[in-house]
């Protein structure tokens, strides 16, 4: 399986961005996607996570009523609309996939995720 994500970049506070995470080399039909953070000096922690199929989708709750996880299965591509961003959220961000049914109390745990992109930085300051 191979992760590719993109979309980062330098962005004022309150601006947005929008990541993609596009998805190959697998052929299960289920699978989920998260999306994960990590800053300088802290841990690396979930932001969001959607499932292939259904409508279930999860939030830290840092950035609920901000981000929007999003899918397009015909391109396996999953996307993270980051609207209203603050200084907090600069980080490298890194999107995973999982051949597991996420839970709202495993969809943040890393140890769910088989493979990972290589992350792409987002940088919020004025």
């Amino acid at each position: 399986v191979q992760l590719q994500a993109s979309g980062g970049g330098l962005v004022q506070p309150g601006g947005s961005l929008r990541l993609s995470c596009a998805a190959s080399g697998f052929t299960l039909d289920y699978w989920a996607i998260g999306w994960f953070r990590q800053a300088p000096g802290k841990e690396r922690e979930g932001v969001s996570c959607i499932r292939r199929s259904g409508g279930s989708t999860y939030y830290a709750d840092s950035v609920k009523g901000r981000f929007t996880i999003s899918r397009d299965n015909a391109k396996n591509t999953v996307y993270l609309q980051m609207n209203n961003l603050k200084p907090e959220d600069t980080a490298v961000y890194y999107c995973a996939w999982s051949p597991k049914v996420p839970t709202s109390s495993s969809w943040y745990k890393l140890n769910i995720y088989d493979y990972w992109g290589q992350g792409t930085l987002v940088t919020v300051s004025s």
